[in-house]
């Protein structure tokens, strides 16, 4: 795997100024997935936006990890309601078109 797509974790809680005992809890919990290399702890790039609002939740809102995966769950619920809905919409401009 390339190394260009791995955030180191430690390194990342010293620029976001968190400790890392709340990135192993997320971790722990399952909301994230760290892979490890060479015996250090690593983040894919493509998890930076969830880990970072997972930050805000906790330290801004006072959010615990219960609270942050029932937000996670409903925000991607949403989304997929979002995009299901967007798909219904062009079938629906799409036949409406040929009906003319």
């Amino acid at each position: 795997m390339s190394n260009a797509n791995l955030i180191l974790i430690r390194q990342f809680c010293v620029v976001h100024e968190i400790e890392y005992t709340f990135i192993t809890d997320l971790k722990n919990y399952g909301l994230i997935d760290v892979v490890i290399e060479e015996n250090e702890e690593f983040l894919h790039h493509e998890q930076l936006p969830t880990v970072e609002k997972m930050i805000r939740l906790h330290y801004d809102l006072k959010v615990n990890l219960e609270g942050i995966d029932v937000i996670t769950n409903l925000l991607e619920k949403i989304e997929n309601l979002q995009q299901n809905l967007t798909s219904s919409q062009n079938k629906l401009r799409l036949y409406e078109r040929e009906k003319f």
